[in-house]
């Protein structure tokens, strides 16, 4: 289950972490995942508005009416970027890795009842984010249903 999100506790929050290998070198993916033209088209609501730097602003906007910001607590190109939206935080490293890097990407949250729909949302996130970072046309996959039955029944053993 590499590709799938897991989902852990620690200091009475929880944490959903997801692995991804990229052929490619930290600078060119770190250059698309702070590229706010590129960060609106995979991360949820975000308006393209970033202000790239620590204490930076990241606008969002859901198109309901439910405007937001993020502030960036962590900037170390082309290793680390991280940000906290409310209460909860999004952080994203990134390793050489033989011919390429290794990203990590964890989200750090209070409510556990949120997290078989937050894993399947991140989920098709970073297959958008991949298909970017790979140069490919961007297609969003509808596969809800199936998601959210592997996270829950893997949500379910970890947490029962």
């Amino acid at each position: 289950m590499a590709d799938y999100g897991t989902l852990h506790e620690s200091k009475g929050r929880y944490l959903l972490r997801f692995e991804r290998f990229f052929p490619y070198c930290p600078e060119e993916v770190f250059m698309v995942l702070t590229n706010p033209d590129d960060f609106k088209e995979w991360y949820p609501c975000a308006t393209g508005e970033m202000e790239l730097k620590v204490g930076g602003v990241i606008r969002f906007d859901d198109e309901e009416g439910t405007v937001s910001e993020a502030i960036i607590t962590e900037l170390d190109a082309p290793h680390t970027f991280s940000f906290q939206e409310g209460d909860e935080l999004i952080h994203i490293t990134l390793k050489n890795h033989d011919k390429g890097c290794h990203m990590i990407f964890t989200h750090t949250f209070d409510d556990l009842s949120w997290a078989v729909n937050t894993a399947t949302g991140w989920h098709g996130c970073l297959e958008v984010l991949e298909q970017i970072v790979n140069g490919e046309p961007i297609s969003w996959q509808n596969d809800v249903d199936r998601l959210m039955g592997i996270y829950s029944e893997s949500f379910d053993k970890t947490f029962r």
